[in-house]
């Protein structure tokens, strides 16, 4: 069985690395070569720099990719298009059995679309994410690819619920947990040993995490600015550090917004894009996190560290309901006041979702691997049955 794995951005490479590990634990356990799993790893490079790819692929052990496509940036729709189209190229000439998208940025679409044109299955991991705001991008990108998909693996009941509400057959829905948590868990120990804090002179518990990267939240000024003003407004009670985009700071330079970060009484760390481990060591003893990143939000309920959501709508309810985020939207009032919470210590407490343990990628695996028959389908598409009894 061939599996193309389609990935482009940091978060996509966090989601494909542990895939890749229980492939590869599959495989060891199986005396038939007939049965075992052949990965090949699509790298289309929407995240096109080191900080912003390498990198990932170093710390996370994960193997070079099979093709890079060197897509890198562009409208949604001129990376869309251009992902599909050299993805299509691909399928061709591998004839995968499954095909693979993590997520929902536009390699996930892009990946899923090229797919179901050539009748190949698709599986989408992080399916039934739902923010229910269509001005958000990555939202329309969750919709389609779910509705074209075949496998569809949750991450808790909200998912399953939002897709049987849009009419998707609970037959094709498989809830196995967060594969967030399988990078992250194995990754702390490793994290802590980054010198990242003394190199930026931070302290344990005494600083503030803050990144923005969502083009609703970056490519207006007027919002960037409300949402720069309210973070320097909290750097003025606690340090903060906020590793900046390759976008966001285009928009910054471009929007004439770097005093905002300088301005008196402010102490606002600018950084490149930092590696996974030293984004992990600092998030891990930050006093608190502000983002607009769903990975994030989901990252910080896992570790059990306060965080405070720059978007209007949520992309994870369950790290509202359930883990330690609060949706501050682009209010810069609101963000002081949930800030002072958490500074005071009067800030809720979260707990961990149930199956967010690290065990995803095995139940994702024992699942394909399950209904995949023995004999690929006769039709020549290299597609294969979503139903196997």
């Amino acid at each position: 069985m061939k599996i193309v794995l389609v990935a482009g951005a940091r978060p996509n490479f966090m989601k494909i690395a542990p895939i890749i590990r229980a492939i590869n634990k599959h495989n060891a356990q199986l005396n038939q070569e007939s049965k075992r799993i052949k990965p090949f790893l699509i790298h289309t490079g929407q995240h096109y720099d080191y900080e912003m790819s390498q990198i990932f692929f170093e710390e996370l052990k994960l193997p070079q990719p099979d093709i890079h496509l060197g897509i890198g940036s562009g409208t949604h729709a001129e990376q869309t298009g251009k992902t599909m189209i050299e993805v299509e190229k691909v399928l061709l000439q591998e004839n995968p059995d499954l095909v693979v998208v993590v997520g929902d940025v536009n390699a996930t679409l892009a990946g899923a679309l090229a797919a179901a044109k050539l009748q190949i299955s698709v599986a989408h991991i992080e399916a039934g994410v739902r923010s229910h705001d269509k001005s958000m991008p990555e939202e329309l990108n969750r919709i389609l690819t779910d509705h074209m998909s075949d496998y569809l693996f949750t991450t808790s009941r909200y998912d399953d619920e939002n897709l049987r509400k849009e009419g998707i057959s609970t037959g094709k829905i498989f809830r196995v947990g967060n594969i967030i948590a399988d990078s992250l868990l194995p990754s702390r120990e490793l994290a802590k040993k980054s010198v990242i804090m003394p190199r930026l002179s931070l302290k344990e518990q005494g600083y503030a995490l803050a990144t923005l990267h969502r083009s609703g939240n970056v490519d207006d000024k007027d919002r960037l600015t409300d949402i720069l003003q309210a973070i320097a407004t909290v750097s003025r009670q606690i340090p903060v550090v906020f590793p900046v985009h390759p976008r966001t700071r285009k928009n910054i330079d471009r929007f004439g917004l770097a005093q905002i970060c300088d301005s008196q009484g402010s102490r606002f760390t600018l950084t490149e894009p930092l590696g996974y481990l030293d984004f992990l060591n600092l998030e891990m003893n930050a006093k608190m996190v502000i983002t607009d990143s769903g990975g994030i939000q989901v990252e910080t309920t896992i570790l059990g560290v306060p965080c405070l959501t720059m978007l209007d709508s949520p992309v994870w309810p369950i790290t509202h309901d359930q883990g330690t985020n609060t949706l501050a939207g682009s209010s810069g009032s609101k963000l002081a006041e949930e800030a002072a919470r958490i500074l005071d210590g009067t800030s809720k407490r979260g707990t961990i979702p149930e199956l967010w343990h690290g065990k995803t990628a095995d139940r994702i695996i024992a699942v394909i691997a399950r209904r995949f028959p023995a004999e690929r389908v006769s039709s020549g598409t290299g597609a294969f049955p979503a139903h196997v009894p």
